[in-house]
C-alpha cells in the first residue's frame, strides 16, 4: 500500500534556512535528500552542502495493524 511507506528526510538549519522535516512517498531506493527534498531551499552551488546535513529514512508501516489496535484500545 503507498500510503504506508514513506521517505521522512530531516534537514536542520543551513545559512539563512530554517530546518523543515519532508515527507515523501518514493520507493527505498530514492529515499534521499535529492529525491525528497521539494522544492529545494536552497541554489544550485548549495545543494550538496545542504542535503549532506539532511537525514533521510525510509519508513514502512502497516495500517490494518494500527487500525486493529486502535480498535481494541478503544473498546
Amino acid at each position: 500500500n503507498s500510503e504506508d511507506v514513506r521517505c521522512k528526510c530531516i534537514c536542520p538549519p543551513y545559512k539563512d534556512h530554517s530546518g523543515h522535516i519532508y515527507n515523501k512517498n518514493v520507493s527505498q531506493k530514492d529515499c534521499d535528500c535529492l529525491h525528497v527534498v521539494e522544492p529545494m531551499p536552497v541554489p544550485g552551488p548549495d545543494v550538496e552542502a545542504y542535503c549532506l546535513r539532511c537525514e533521510c529514512k525510509y519508513e514502512e508501516r502497516s495500517s490494518v495493524t494500527i487500525k486493529v489496535n486502535n480498535v481494541i484500545l478503544l473498546e
